[in-house]
């Protein structure tokens, strides 16, 4: 379980490698203080996608990414320099500052626009309808596995969604260098699934279809 509260931002060592299990490996450079708060089997957050870490450094960390995971986030489009948003799994006892994020992301979407407002951004992001009844104004998401507030919503056609970024997110994560085009990850609020889960169960709402919305040129993957 994660916060959306990003530690640092690390960067790919080298291009991504094949593993001997049918997936990717990624080298990650990040500082020593992080390395510090890992271990092998431990957690760690990779742009919003939880990951298993297989290798430790005093200054990196190695971590794997299965066929399903490459196939429903932006990982694998990364090269060797390109930074991510990194953040260890939260401890008991640890301030929840963001929102609870799993890690486990729901989908990529497009950039669609990007506001400059002195210090401030503002990106506008497209919402897919099977993620659409998950966010309200106001509510949280991650985008990138860093925790946001929906600033702007419009559903109907075409639907889209809003965040606000502040100066000292734009300082710390990589969303500063997304601009129209980009894809991210996103993962909805996790309590909204379960609302929205218990009110189909009881005929009120209809049964959530969380799809993941593959990379351009990705075959559709299922649930």
């Amino acid at each position: 379980m994660f916060t959306g509260l990003i530690v640092e931002r690390g960067h790919l060592l080298r291009e991504p490698e094949a593993s001997r299990q049918g997936g990717v490996c990624l080298a990650i450079g990040h500082s020593a203080a992080l390395a510090r708060r890992l271990s092998v089997g431990a957690s760690l957050a990779v742009s919003g996608v939880c990951l298993t870490v297989t290798g430790l450094g005093d200054a990196a960390s190695t971590v794997e990414l299965s066929p399903e995971t490459l196939s429903r986030t932006t990982l694998g489009g990364l090269r060797a320099g390109e930074a991510v948003n990194l953040e260890p799994a939260l401890l008991a006892g640890e301030p929840l500052g963001g929102h609870l994020v799993q890690g486990h992301v729901d989908g990529t979407v497009r950039v669609l626009e990007r506001h400059d407002l002195a210090e401030h951004r503002v990106l506008a992001l497209e919402l897919p309808p099977d993620l659409s009844p998950f966010l309200v104004m106001k509510g949280s998401i991650a985008v990138d596995g860093v925790s946001l507030t929906v600033a702007g919503l419009l559903t109907g056609s075409p639907e889209r969604f809003e965040v606000a970024l502040i100066p000292h997110t734009l300082a710390v994560t990589t969303l500063a260098e997304r601009v129209p085009g980009d894809r991210v990850n996103v993962e909805v609020d996790v309590l909204a699934k379960y609302v929205q889960r218990m009110l189909a169960a009881r005929g009120f709402a209809p049964e959530p279809r969380l799809t993941t919305l593959p990379e351009s040129g990705s075959p559709p993957q299922g649930p």
